[in-house]
């Protein structure tokens, strides 16, 4: 359907064209029209047309101000301007007013039908665009979510973290590197510093969660997760690495309305902690201030720069060097722990090397942690003695530099011992599979008998060993069963059969078939040839 608004000053020419319409394009037009500039106005406001013929000379407002007047409410109204007189004043200002065509009257039916069907097609083609255009929004409405998702669980279990967070902030338009992590906890009712009927009240919420959604990114442009048990996290990217206190209270009281409009919408009541802002790749700290700020208080909305909780740090400790050379020695990356661990000792060269027992005191804090997150995650066994002369061998260094050394070296052998160990299980795991293998490559065995007598998952065994060996386990069994049968065919009097049977196999046709596959000759073949 298109609405076609006509007009002119001239009745026989409205009817004119309202017959020439009607007779050509029946009934997929609406047609409204008007005679004088004003009403012409005051149609377009009420009617909103698709198309508007217009006459230039008019009384009151002549056609060229309605037009002006008219496209600042009707952006897409397509013009075409019908008029007796042929001056180039008028052809310009319908130019310059984005006119469709400018007609000469009087005009030829055909002419006529030949505009319309132009204008026709632009607003099809509009139309279309729009449509598609809605279309890809209502599919990003269901994607974006899951994206959203996908951020905020990488954020607070820092699963390949490293390597996403660039297309995440690329696809969701993330331009900043901090932020501070919000966490939206749901109950029946508040009772101290816990929510009742936690688990009735999130079917609730989940129920309704893209209205929750709606509220909250309407105060704040943030990211959101899913619903996990009676708890919402959400990341709310932030310019500056740190929030002033006008900030502060702002962010507060934004969170006790939504609150309140949460409360209303949903019958729900719900509590909101706020942690401090971190560089996106430390968010999950953030995060776990947020849940300990909802402990510490009763209050509805909690931040966590408002309670005692926490760790201060001056103004110029390096906590982001800090936390950079323990996540580092976490996945044992030597190169980046020395680069960091140069650094952090840089600055305490640089502000306290008059104070050598303080700076051999924080070396020893960083080793002895390093060490214990070495036993934590790299497997390595824990020894009391193991650290006896730590505390003499530091004591005993005179020198800025001799500090320094002993830390970065001891820094480097934590991360060095952790792949080290790493690599001596799965090499000591793959052993004793080749060794199980070997001895019972003549049965039935498979990867799930491999891996139980390894006392590993099947799924982790089948990596570490392709890793270790360059095979997966199929190919190594068949590789050593092939191996076995090249040496009965060459070097004994055995029968077909039973080779077949000695090397694993039930089925000799199915033997004879490996085999040529494997080496390229049937097993009488082979045998003849050697």
């Amino acid at each position: 359907m298109y609405k076609i608004m006509l007009a002119d000053d001239e009745g026989i020419v409205i009817d004119s064209l309202h017959f020439i319409i009607e007779k050509e394009f029946g009934d997929s037009c609406m047609i409204e029209s008007a005679k004088t500039g004003r009403s012409v106005i005051e149609l377009a406001e009420n009617f909103r047309p698709d198309i508007a013929f217009m006459d230039i000379q008019m009384p009151g407002i002549n056609g060229i101000d309605a037009m002006r007047e008219i496209k600042e409410n009707n952006k897409n109204t397509i013009f075409i301007v019908m008029s007796a007189y042929d001056k180039f004043d008028y052809a310009k200002e319908a130019i310059n007013l984005g006119v469709l065509e400018y007609l000469n009257k009087p005009v030829e039916r055909s002419k006529i039908v030949q505009v319309l069907q132009k204008a026709m097609k632009m607003i099809d083609g509009e139309r279309e665009k729009r449509s598609n255009e809605l279309l890809v929004k209502e599919k990003l409405e269901t994607v974006v979510p899951i994206i959203e998702n996908g951020l905020i669980y990488n954020i607070l279990f820092q699963e390949n973290f490293e390597e996403d967070i660039s297309n995440f902030k690329n696809l969701l338009g993330i331009e900043q590197d901090y932020g501070y992590m919000g966490v939206l906890v749901c109950g029946d009712s508040q009772d101290g510093n816990h929510m009742t009927n936690a688990v009735g009240a999130s079917v609730r919420v989940q129920n309704c969660y893209m209205e929750v959604r709606e509220i909250v990114r309407g105060f704040f442009p943030c990211i959101m997760g899913a619903l996990m048990a009676n708890k919402i996290a959400i990341f709310i990217p932030s310019e500056n690495e740190q929030l002033n206190y006008n900030e502060r209270i702002e962010i507060i009281e934004k969170s006790r309305e939504v609150v309140r409009k949460l409360r209303k919408k949903v019958d729900v009541a719900f509590r909101v902690g706020i942690g401090s802002v971190r560089n996106i790749h430390d968010a999950n700290i953030s995060y776990s201030e947020a849940l300990n700020s909802l402990v510490d208080t009763t209050g509805t909305v909690a931040h966590v720069d408002d309670l005692p909780i926490g760790c201060k740090y001056a103004d110029n400790y390096p906590i982001e060097i800090e936390e950079r050379i323990f996540e580092r020695v976490e996945k044992g990356d030597v190169n980046e722990v020395i680069v960091s661990g140069n650094s952090f000792f840089d600055w305490m060269e640089e502000n306290y090397s008059d104070h050598k027992t303080d700076v051999k005191l924080k070396v020893l804090e960083f080793i002895l942690w390093a060490e214990h997150l070495a036993y934590v995650s790299g497997g390595s066994t824990y020894y009391f003695l193991s650290r006896e002369d730590y505390l003499p061998t530091l004591m005993e260094l005179d020198t800025m530099d001799g500090i320094r050394s002993w830390f970065i070296e001891h820094l480097a052998n934590v991360c060095r011992n952790m792949i080290a160990k790493k690599e001596e299980q799965s090499i000591s795991v793959v052993s004793r599979a080749k060794i199980y293998i070997d001895s019972h490559y003549m049965k039935d065995i498979s990867l799930d008998d491999v891996s139980r007598e390894v006392d590993i998952s099947p799924y982790y065994f089948s990596k570490i060993f392709k890793d270790e060996t360059g095979e997966n386990f199929i190919e190594y069994v068949t590789n050593i069963r092939m191996n076995k049968a090249k040496e009965l065919l060459t070097g004994s009097d055995c029968s077909m059969k039973e080779i077949c049977s000695i090397v694993g196999y039930q089925d000799p046709n199915y033997f004879s078939r490996s085999f040529k596959k494997n080496t390229g000759f049937t097993p009488t073949e082979y045998k003849e040839s050697n």
